[in-house]
């Protein structure tokens, strides 16, 4: 039963002759005439790809791309102990590396758009995903390489591994002197790199490819040695920067269900919100359309966050919409909503009315009840002088009458004073 699963699993099962297979794992090694042009015609579809933000031209751009020679060439000579073939390898994947940066720096200095779009953004934080993407793309890569039948998985690992994106991305990175985009994106290019040659050198050995040169056990003890530091050097890092990953996304998971819990939930129309996880303490800024909150309710708000976890963070909300036009509207256009200038200057003259109208549509209709002999009445707020604020702002109630009705005035305005709280209330006859 054992054999028989071993069997079923079997790679030697319709493997092509491995003379053949190195003999075409040769041929694909150089970068030289047409290899030359079509790198550098899929560097400028990719980079034209991450300009404008389309996943189908970068894919597209992944699919006739040469860069897979030189890399599973390396993980052949490994395996073979083939140093001079190594050497090539070598020799031309830095050929190819090179041409790549140059042709993509000069396209995105040429180019006339040079916003940082999610698609270049997406290449500059390499993770252990990375990793295991590169590494098992590979495997599929050289498993495919080694059959009779070829069939169709390597357009589907050119995909995988993303060889391109991460140097056009480099190549942007110099463009605009970015310096952490370009050692991001080139660490995930090595990543890529590295881990498709470890999985070629894996498959050739498992196969049993017959070493072209025979070295002693010394030696081959440190060839293994060298390449365990360098998959460690790679693994670390990237293990790294998964955990960030991870420790991010659970902050902002958290974030958007306290926001959801505390703000939307209540009806408070959000029109902007910037979350910084990097900062210290973590930023979390929120504007609202007309919800305004006093120093006490921020410090509650505050305290909130601390009690659901989120520890060494600070919520700001930004409330003064003169001041922050320009970032919210910036913030909003990037996420293709439909707010303009001129949403917000309505929503602060709005805000400036609501502050002298009541709009509680009952109060007159008991006034009528308790006072049956004030008729067309009028119910507003006035300032007391110039100063705006909230403390010299008082409500006023206008009537009308055949008569003064002096006690009935000072009847309604201790009534009104209780039942707005404005201890400044008037009542005045037209």
């Amino acid at each position: 039963m054992v054999g028989k699963f071993f069997r079923f699993i079997n790679l030697q099962f319709g493997e092509e002759d491995k003379q053949k297979v190195l003999e075409n794992v040769t041929e694909n090694i150089s970068f030289r005439g047409s290899n030359l042009w079509i790198l550098a015609c899929a560097i400028v579809i990719a980079s034209v790809g991450l300009n404008v933000n389309s996943t189908a031209v970068i894919i597209g751009a992944m699919l006739i791309s040469p860069l897979m020679g030189p890399i599973v060439g390396a993980g052949f000579a490994l395996g073979t102990y083939n140093f001079q073939l190594l050497k090539r390898s070598m020799k031309n994947l830095l050929i190819a590396t090179l041409v790549s940066l140059f042709v993509s720096f000069i396209y995105f200095s040429l180019s006339p758009f040079k916003e940082t779009q999610s698609e270049l953004l997406a290449r500059t934080s390499p993770n252990i995903y990375d990793v295991l993407i590169a590494f098992f793309g590979g495997l599929v890569g050289v498993i495919a390489i080694t059959r009779v039948k070829q069939g169709n998985p390597i357009p589907g690992v050119a995909i995988a591994t993303a060889l391109m994106p991460p140097l056009c991305t480099a190549g942007y990175a110099l463009s605009v002197g970015k310096w952490s985009y370009f050692m991001g994106a080139f660490y995930l290019y090595t990543i890529n790199c590295f881990f498709i040659c470890i999985a070629t050198f894996l498959i050739i050995k498992y196969l049993r490819y017959q070493p072209v040169k025979l070295v002693d056990k010394k030696y081959e003890r440190q060839i293994r040695l060298g390449i365990y530091i360098l998959i460690v050097i790679m693994i670390v890092p990237s293990s790294y920067l998964a955990y960030n990953l991870l420790n991010e996304k659970k902050f902002s998971q958290s974030v958007d269900d306290f926001i959801n819990r505390e703000f939307t939930q209540k009806g408070y129309t959000m029109i902007y919100k910037k979350v910084n996880y990097n900062s210290s303490p973590r930023k979390i800024e929120l504007a609202f359309l007309s919800k305004k909150f006093d120093q006490k309710e921020l410090d509650s708000i505050n305290q909130k966050l601390k009690n659901i976890g989120l520890l060494n963070t600070q919520m700001v909300i930004k409330q003064d919409a003169t001041d922050l036009k320009s970032e919210i509207l910036n913030e909003l256009g990037q996420k293709n909503t439909v707010v303009s200038e001129k949403d917000l200057i309505i929503n602060g003259l709005r805000q400036q009315l609501d502050r002298y109208t009541i709009k509680d549509s009952s109060l007159i209709k008991e006034i009528n009840i308790l006072f049956p002999d004030f008729n067309h009445i009028s119910i507003g707020k006035i300032t007391n002088n110039s100063n705006t604020d909230s403390a010299n702002i008082s409500t006023v109630v206008l009537y009308q009458s055949e008569k003064e009705e002096k006690e009935q005035e000072e009847k309604m305005k201790q009534w009104i004073s209780e039942k707005l709280s404005d201890k400044n209330a008037k009542v005045i006859r037209q």
